[in-house]
């Protein structure tokens, strides 16, 4: 006999005799002959009594067909079966919908879900039928009914949900230098050991790519000066043996010569080895900016996941202070300020500049005059971002200004904002880790909830307990993800368990990952602490001080939360402020058809980014820095502190370094500055107009505002989803 039936989204409820009923006199009411109250009962009794205890819904319904087929009725059984016919057609009807604005390439928020995605391509456009499909089976078949039901009220969002199944990993910081000196095997293909920039500046380039086809996240390199500096040297001396070639000179003292910074001169009054020597070092200066520039190059152009994306990559570096680490850092941001194809902005890149006193950032450091470089080309080219190594939570106890390997110690961050740093399990270091997964809170959600009570504390109260609740379910949720990430094999991932992630060369195609992957990060993420604190409160964070010291409690409370689940799960979570794309419109969505049009709430179509002050508040960078910067050493696993700046920046390097000063002030651990810069999508002229409407280079009209959407910029906001759109066009500028 029927005990208990399993619904079509996997949930298990009681089984009720009277639905079967009910389906089998639709059906005969659809007929001449009408309801036969008798028959109906009968086939009821029948299903009921021949059922095992446990069924699907598609297996009861089987049986009534055949039921009805057996009787007298046989009108009702085609209507019956037409019937289930209809039903199925209804509930694809859906993803065909869906399936056919893919394919008619329309601009909406399924198909612009990510920015850097190009979905108009054939594919991307497969990529997105793949990725629409997967998500129901994880749905129905991962995820615990626990999660699933959190996801669905829209408290939980599950992120990179289509590559669950494939048990990839976010992220990775890759540590190159493991590439460069030893070489590695991606595909058919076979990379031997790099010994000139330009072959050290292409694997670099290849082991973004190859990486990015293993894992759904991103990938960045820690120390690219560090790891790309031997090559300038072996760069140069391979120039000084070009020269004793065609001078049939020993210049074994010029290779072995020391020199505090690489620079083009003049040969002009130079002579003997001295002009032997700067000629060299002048064609090495050139050969390093040529390679910068086809490094930049090929991360703009070269394709990955199945050939609809390019790789999204971010660089670090600013911190080595040798003469070739300065070459690299200089030709790459002296490439970058010139910009790409016509002299377009480069989209990737994320390049961040490392900030350390003693280093690279005051009048007195080794590396002040680059730094100075850096301000200027983010001035002109919103690249590079800022990483403060200064801050507290930024430190490391190994590092040392005389450690020729310190960048082991010096924090890297992913252009998005994701940060891996701390380590319960192995070294503390970003080099050779990265993300597992993560999923964000939906803060609002849980607030709006609380506001039928009137009394403050009590809505308080309740929010927090809401907020336990949700934390316990997303902590479970990752922490399943990672029992079914770590049963996939070294061999699915041949490039990271091999060369990249920290242990994984210690694995034998056929192990499991689980061995390694703790060393990675579980990030809880949360959106809308402004829209939050405004249904709690009445106000956000940036214009009231007490609406400043609950966010703090509620982040805090999360700091917390996260600090227990390591313990009890043995994992590094962390609490990340998520750099929401899609997901900012989605959650804002349904809350609306819920609660409503709620003002400051859901009155908008996004919620604001993780805790960031609302893009359309006016306050100066300082008092912006004053609210946000309490919450970046809570939030370990990523942060991003934003300034809008007006104008054109280009000439005006000094409001870069006063952002970073800020930083610096305010103990804010990774930040960047925006700026206005209009880009001709025909011929590619870039200025930085308030209003550029024609093209004054070749007269076209088709302009596009560059802009950053999460940490990265895009080529064109025609990517850009309607709730992103929105929140740009309600930024205002930050004085």
């Amino acid at each position: 006999m029927i005990q208990v039936v399993v619904k079509r989204d996997g949930r298990v409820v009681g089984y009720n005799e009277e639905k079967i009923k009910s389906a089998v006199r639709k059906a005969m009411l659809t007929t001449e002959l009408g309801e036969d109250e008798s028959l109906i009962h009968k086939i009821a009794v029948r299903v009921s009594a021949r059922g095992s205890e446990r069924m699907t819904v598609e297996e009861i319904q089987d049986m009534v067909e055949l039921e009805l087929m057996d009787s007298p009725r046989k009108e009702v059984a085609k209507r019956y079966i037409a019937y289930r016919d209809q039903r199925n057609i209804a509930r694809k009807a859906k993803t065909r919908d869906m399936f056919h604005e893919i394919i008619e390439a329309k601009n909406n928020d399924i198909t612009r879900e990510n920015a850097n995605m190009n979905t108009d391509s054939p594919a991307g456009m497969m990529m997105k039928f793949a990725s629409e499909t997967t998500k129901p089976f994880v749905d129905d078949y991962l995820l615990t009914p626990e999660a699933r039901d959190a996801v669905r009220n829209n408290y939980l969002h599950i992120h990179d949900k289509d590559y669950y199944p494939t048990k990839s990993l976010t992220c990775v910081q890759h540590p190159l230098d493991n590439i460069l000196s030893y070489g590695f095997i991606a595909g058919h293909g076979e990379s031997r050991p790099a010994k000139r920039i330009e072959t050290a500046s292409t694997i670099a380039c290849i082991s973004l790519e190859t990486a990015q086809n293993e894992m759904h996240g991103g990938q960045a390199i820690p120390a690219f000066d560090f790891y790309l500096a031997p090559f300038v040297r072996t760069t140069f001396k391979e120039e000084v043996k070009h020269i004793e070639a065609l001078t049939g000179e020993d210049l074994s003292d010029i290779k072995e010569r020391e020199f505090k910074d690489y620079e083009t001169r003049s040969l002009e009054g130079l002579e003997g080895h001295d002009r032997l020597c700067q000629h060299a070092m002048n064609r090495t200066v050139s050969r390093v900016h040529q390679a910068m520039e086809a490094f930049i190059h090929n991360m703009n152009t070269i394709h990955s996941r199945g050939g609809n994306q390019v790789v999204f990559s971010s660089i670090n570096y600013g911190t080595d202070t040798s003469a070739e680490g300065r070459c690299i850092i200089r030709e790459l941001l002296n490439s970058t300020y010139e910009g790409v194809g016509n002299g377009a902005t480069a989209i990737f890149p994320i390049q961040i500049w490392k900030k350390k006193r003693g280093v690279s950032y005051l009048p007195e450091d080794p590396n002040y005059d680059l730094y100075r470089l850096a301000c200027k080309v983010t001035a002109r080219r919103f690249f590079p971002n800022f990483v403060n190594l200064d801050a507290t939570f930024n430190q490391h106890e190994k590092w040392r200004a005389d450690d020729p390997k310190r960048y082991l110690y010096e924090v890297a961050t992913m252009g998005c904002r994701t940060r891996v740093f701390e380590n319960r399990y192995g070294e503390k270091t970003s080099i050779g880790r990265g993300n597992l997964s993560f999923s964000t809170i939906n803060l609002p959600r849980l607030a709006l909830e609380c506001r039928s009570l009137q009394d403050r504390d009590e809505r308080i109260a309740l929010f927090f307990t809401k907020l336990d609740n949700v934390l316990e379910i997303t902590a479970r949720q990752l922490n399943d993800r990672f029992n079914f990430q770590k049963t996939a094999l070294a061999k699915q991932f041949p490039l990271l368990m091999s060369k990249l992630w920290n242990g994984g060369s210690t694995l034998n195609p056929e192990d499991t990952i689980e061995p390694v992957i703790n060393q990675g990060t579980l990030g809880i993420g949360f959106i809308g602490l402004a829209e939050c604190l405004i249904a709690l409160v009445g106000k956000h964070h940036g214009e009231s001080e007490e609406a400043q010291a609950l966010g703090l409690k509620i982040v805090s409370r999360m700091r917390s939360r996260v600090n227990e689940f390591c313990e009890r799960y043995q994992h590094n979570f962390s609490v990340l402020a998520t750099p929401a794309e899609g997901l900012s419109g989605k959650f804002t969505a349904k809350d609306r058809k819920s609660f409503g049009l709620v003002p400051g709430v859901t009155d908008k179509i996004y919620y604001t980014n993780s805790n960031h002050v609302p893009v359309y508040y006016h306050c100066s960078p300082r008092h912006k820095a004053e609210v946000e910067a309490p919450y970046h050493p809570l939030t370990g696993g990523g942060h991003i502190f934003y300034v809008e700046i007006d104008g054109d920046a280009t000439h005006n390097p000094e409001a870069i370094s006063a952002i970073v000063d800020l930083m610096d002030e305010y103990n804010i651990g990774y930040g960047s500055v925006n700026h206005n810069r209009n880009r001709c999508m025909h011929c590619g002229y870039e200025d930085a107009s308030a209003e550029l409407h024609e093209c004054p280079k070749c007269g076209s009209r088709a302009i596009d505002r560059l802009q950053r959407i999460t940490g990265y910029l895009v080529g064109t906001t025609d990517r850009w989803n309607n709730a992103k759109l929105a929140e740009l066009n309600d930024r205002i500028v930050h004085e």
